[in-house]
């Protein structure tokens, strides 16, 4: 008798599931939380270019994003579907990511914007061919209602504290004030030093998580053809998957949440420098209590899933999220907000940064756990199991996060022409109130906007027990 099979739900297989997302969730805040003021504030390039570039790279990424999904939903290798992309993926990752932010000094405008680019594109297109086929595994490793929960609850833990972890020893660590530099987020070196620690973290995070779940390879579907079908097909193909009314629904409300999101991200550095008039150690702290948030929604999501059904709480919880975000700029209008300089204020932050992203995270898990859940009725409709496909469309809307939300942010800070050399204590009051005063109602239309589209989602816990059954039967 051979050895038994590993279980594919035991921790140790959750484990090295979420671990992989330390990669995605350093490049992405890294990109939502750095970037923009890196090439803007550092390195002199305008605000518009920087979020002109960034949307190139989406749109790139519109086009590559489909083909991994789809070639690794037909790829036929005694490694499965998905392990030859996780592994081909670690090492130009760590590369491209490094030299995004070591620029070769002495660069024109417009060979410093060619070279953003074209880095910015290079590690998006990389991290693509791990971040797709790895979180497609969620759909294989169990087609349980609520596993799938928990599966997501600790992949979205893990991205969350290896991208808080280096934004927090960012600040904390690398832009620190200097000689040169007396205000720490504008110290080149410091993000240099920052390049190097990310990059080797996002290559060791793929590595472990790739070779972690290689032994559950034999356990995981096979493509129903040995080749791969022509072009075309595959095209016609993936334009039927998509066509699913619930994952429409749900491509649109992950879209609208990521706008949100990227706004937010991008713009906290300058909300947190300019309009509240925080230092850097008070940026860590807040940042730091972000880890606890991470721990909360992990906690949070599969018990709201098992108590109101995935959509119900999705529902509830993002449209509190949603209010919540603009609340305490609305606050300083009404006059109702601790002063700037206060303790009151940095407490205040705190409390209030901590339980919003901590509803933001718990919605995102119940998100994507449901788009885990349309494989299934994708499946009886198309007779194709296509997890690459939707995770590909679901990678797609998080890179919006630093994508189109960037060109918000950078259009709102056109509007108000905040200035490109700015320094604390120096804008003019005029132009930080004016940030708040776009900021707060755009946030909280296209959160609500994001809620809306979930009400269109069809697919209940009866419904996919439903589907795994119709599966089941001969013939199918």
């Amino acid at each position: 008798m051979g050895d038994a099979q590993p279980s594919t739900t035991s921790p140790t297989a959750k484990f090295y599931y979420g671990i992989g997302a330390i990669a995605y969730g350093i490049k992405d805040s890294g990109f939502s939380y750095l970037l923009l003021i890196y090439y803007n504030l550092v390195l002199g390039l305008p605000q518009s270019l920087v979020g002109a570039g960034i949307f190139i790279a989406l749109l790139v990424d519109a086009v590559t994003d489909p083909i991994v999904g789809s070639a690794s939903d037909h790829l036929h290798t005694r490694w499965g579907r998905r392990h030859p992309f996780m592994y081909a993926s670690a090492l130009p990752v760590g590369i491209c990511y490094f030299l995004l932010w070591s620029p070769p000094a002495g660069l024109s405008p417009d060979g410093l914007f060619l070279y953003f680019v074209s880095l910015a594109i290079l590690v998006r297109v990389s991290i693509t061919f791990y971040e797709i086929p790895s979180s497609a595994l969620v759909a294989e490793l169990t087609d349980d209602y609520h596993q799938r929960t928990v599966f997501l609850s600790l992949r979205h833990f893990f991205g969350w504290w290896g991208g808080l972890a280096l934004t927090v020893t960012a600040y904390a660590v690398f832009l620190v004030p200097s000689d040169e530099y007396p205000v720490g987020v504008l110290n080149r070196q410091g993000y240099e030093n920052y390049a190097i620690a990310a990059s080797l973290l996002i290559f060791t995070a793929i590595m472990l998580s790739s070779l972690g779940t290689h032994r559950y390879i034999p356990q995981l579907r096979k493509p129903q053809q040995t080749q791969y079908p022509p072009v075309l097909t595959m095209a016609r193909q993936t334009l039927e998957t998509v066509r699913e009314r619930s994952f429409g629904a749900l491509f649109v409300s992950a879209l609208f949440g990521s706008l949100a999101t990227g706004m937010s991200t991008s713009l906290s550095i300058y909300i947190n420098t300019f309009y509240w008039e925080l230092d850097n150690a008070q940026i860590a702290m807040i940042t730091s209590t972000l880890f606890g948030s991470a721990v909360c929604a992990m906690l949070l999501a599969p018990r709201f899933s098992r108590l109101l059904g995935k959509k119900p709480a999705a529902i509830t919880i993002g449209i509190l999220s949603g209010v919540l975000a603009p609340l305490p700029i609305l606050l300083r209008v009404l006059g109702l907000f601790p002063e700037n300089g206060t303790s009151e204020l940095f407490y205040s932050l705190m409390a209030y940064q901590f339980l919003e992203v901590t509803l933001i995270i718990t919605t995102a898990i119940l998100v994507d756990s449901m788009i885990a859940d349309v494989v299934e009725q994708s499946e009886l409709r198309t007779g194709r199991r296509s997890e690459g496909v939707f995770f590909a469309a679901r990678n797609f809307v998080r890179k919006s996060v630093s994508g189109i939300g960037v060109l918000m942010a950078t259009t709102l800070l056109s509007i108000i022409d905040f200035p490109r050399d700015a320094q604390p204590g120096e804008v003019d009051p005029e132009t930080v109130w004016n940030l708040g005063l776009l900021y707060a109602p755009m946030i909280f239309v296209v959160y609500m906007l994001a809620i809306l589209a979930i009400f269109a989602y069809r697919i209940s816990q009866d419904i996919h027990e439903q589907n795994l059954r119709s599966l089941a039967e001969p013939g199918k």
